[in-house]
């Protein structure tokens, strides 16, 4: 082998026998040029300073203090050391402490997923608080695909996303932005002629033509058809819309019923149609995948969710 070779694999072995705390206390040395106040500044006795002072000596091959009567010197070689244990020390302290976040100079794309449903709930106030406090900041809002949010909050495709828990992989932690609840609704000027505006019961309303909502799979059931399914009923559905923006204008032209969020109403071409039991409600949660947990971005943005759904938000 040269003697390339072996200097280098004496380096490297050299390297493994150093630890952390041993810089650190070479550190201290140098600054404090006293083995017993770096002992007490420490928490150590000064044997523990002495032995590994001795074990920094065979590391370096080098002396590296001289003890005076007033303490010690440092040799040429443990000045030399100062400046770069110092900015070894100080990089590896900003590692552990993280970059420090500032929304007002982050630069960066942050991609949401979401219904057009919750786009309309949840993102005017959160996109307004961006704007203003992360004006570097672009956001992409992406129309949620139920069976691809596996794989774009894995892959970072999408940082957010804005759904039922129902919908949320089993891995991805979620926070709870607000509770929900459904209300059944017609057309308001050709709708339903009932004979009387007494509620109407289960059975009659399953065999009405029916609308449902579905943002991606384009299926013909609903959130509430399990509901129906606990009566031993099944829904006549007859149409499905990819979102809740088409879905007023649809049951209006086709005199269908549908059950819509309560925050979409009310609206001027629908009316309430009473019905004898209802439907149980539903969450909507922000979800992320884990490895986005810490990531200082994600991490502002749920904090300014949290904020504007308190007190109902929470994290799962």
């Amino acid at each position: 082998m040269s003697d390339t070779g072996l200097s280098r694999n004496h380096g490297i072995d050299r390297l493994g026998r150093l630890e952390l705390k041993q810089l650190r206390l070479l550190q201290a040395i140098l600054r404090e040029l006293n083995l017993s106040r770096v002992a007490d500044q420490l928490g150590v006795s000064q044997q523990t300073v002495s032995e590994q002072l001795k074990r920094l000596r065979e590391i370096f091959d080098d002396r590296l203090f001289i003890r005076t009567s007033n303490g010690v010197i440092p040799t040429p070689l443990a000045e030399r050391l100062a400046p770069k244990l110092d900015s070894i020390l100080n990089d590896i302290a900003a590692l552990l402490r993280g970059d420090e976040f500032d929304p007002a100079e982050h630069h960066g794309i942050f991609t949401i997923s979401a219904t057009d449903f919750e786009q309309r709930v949840v993102l005017p106030a959160l996109l307004k608080e961006l704007r203003e406090r992360a004006p570097g900041l672009k956001v992409v809002v992406l129309k949620l695909e139920i069976d691809r949010m596996a794989q774009q909050l894995q892959t970072g495709e999408v940082d957010l996303v804005f759904s039922t828990p129902g919908f949320v992989p089993d891995s991805c932690p979620s926070m709870l932005l607000y509770r929900e609840h459904y209300v059944c609704v017609c057309c308001r000027h050709t709708g339903m002629q009932l004979e009387s505006r007494e509620p109407l019961g289960l059975d009659k309303l399953a065999e009405i033509p029916q609308l449902v909502v579905s943002p991606s799979r384009g299926d013909l059931r609903g959130m509430v058809d399990s509901w129906f399914e606990q009566f031993g009923l099944k829904r006549n559905v007859v149409l499905s819309v990819p979102s809740f923006a088409a879905a007023a204008e649809c049951i209006a032209s086709t005199n269908t019923v549908a059950f819509l969020p309560s925050r979409l109403l009310p609206d001027p071409r629908l009316d309430t149609l009473p019905i004898s039991e209802q439907p149980p409600g539903f969450d909507v949660v922000a979800a992320w995948h884990t490895r986005s947990g810490q990531d200082p971005l994600n991490k502002w943005v749920r904090q300014l969710l949290a904020g504007q759904f308190t007190p109902e938000a929470t994290v799962t």
